[in-house]
């Protein structure tokens, strides 16, 4: 299984060190929403942020979720900025065979993610093609939301396709994880949880980490079993 705090809700004037703090507190991951004021109402943050705090976190494995309108013309930036993994939105419609070719091409791992509104199936054609789907568990562009329990049966139903299917893509769930619904999701069928308030604002990170990752496995014990992803060498300077 896979605990992965959000940037997003780490203090934007320490950056660096709040991703230092995350890499010290025992997370797999470092996850990154990227908004453009168009995709979602809120802008975040670009590729030379995520290059500037790459060298912080050398052993966290990036995780960059774009949540763009045209994110064709940001992969290439992230990629040179030190991403790992990004995420683009099945909202995207026709855009999204050429994207997920294009991540692939790039040598980095693709997610595929579904908002709230967004029914499940739409995801189906391209599950053999990722590496990740991301359920969003609140509707995107703003951190500190609360959970919206509805969402729960889109986990469930990606646990299935992922079963009956015999694929291994991860099963990825981001908005208003706490200790609560973590089990909540875990139970589901996620194994890769992301968590900006509930992390970010402990004092003790690494204590707050290790909880939520109890509790998951307590919620389903087989996550204790799925390994983290090891990281590829990297392709940005450090």
């Amino acid at each position: 299984m896979i605990i992965a705090p959000s940037l997003l809700a780490a203090d934007f004037t320490r950056l660096g060190k709040e991703a230092e703090r995350a890499e010290r507190a025992g997370a797999d991951w470092l996850h990154l929403d990227i908004m453009d004021g168009q995709f979602v109402p809120n802008i975040s943050f670009g590729p030379a942020v995520v290059a500037a705090v790459r060298p912080h976190a050398k052993k966290l494995f990036f995780d960059v979720h774009l949540m763009c309108g045209k994110p064709e013309i940001l992969l290439e930036p992230f990629v040179k900025a030190g991403a790992d993994q990004i995420i683009v939105h099945v909202e995207l419609g026709d855009k999204v065979p050429q994207l997920l070719w294009k991540i692939k091409s790039l040598g980095k791992k693709v997610g595929l993610a579904v908002n709230p509104p967004t029914a499940i199936a739409e995801a189906a054609p391209y599950l053999d093609k990722i590496d990740l789907l991301l359920v969003m568990t609140v509707n995107p562009g703003f951190g500190g939301q609360s959970f919206i329990h509805e969402c729960l049966p889109k986990i469930q139903q990606a646990e299935t396709w992922r079963r009956e299917r015999k694929l291994n893509y991860r099963i990825e769930v981001d908005g208003g994880i706490n200790n609560q619904t973590v089990a909540e999701c875990a139970r589901a069928g996620a194994d890769t949880f992301v968590a900006g308030t509930a992390l970010f604002s402990q004092r003790n990170m690494g204590a707050a980490v290790k909880k939520m990752r109890k509790i998951a496995c307590a919620s389903d014990p087989a996550l204790a079993d799925l390994a983290v992803p090891s990281l590829p060498p990297p392709s940005f300077a450090l």
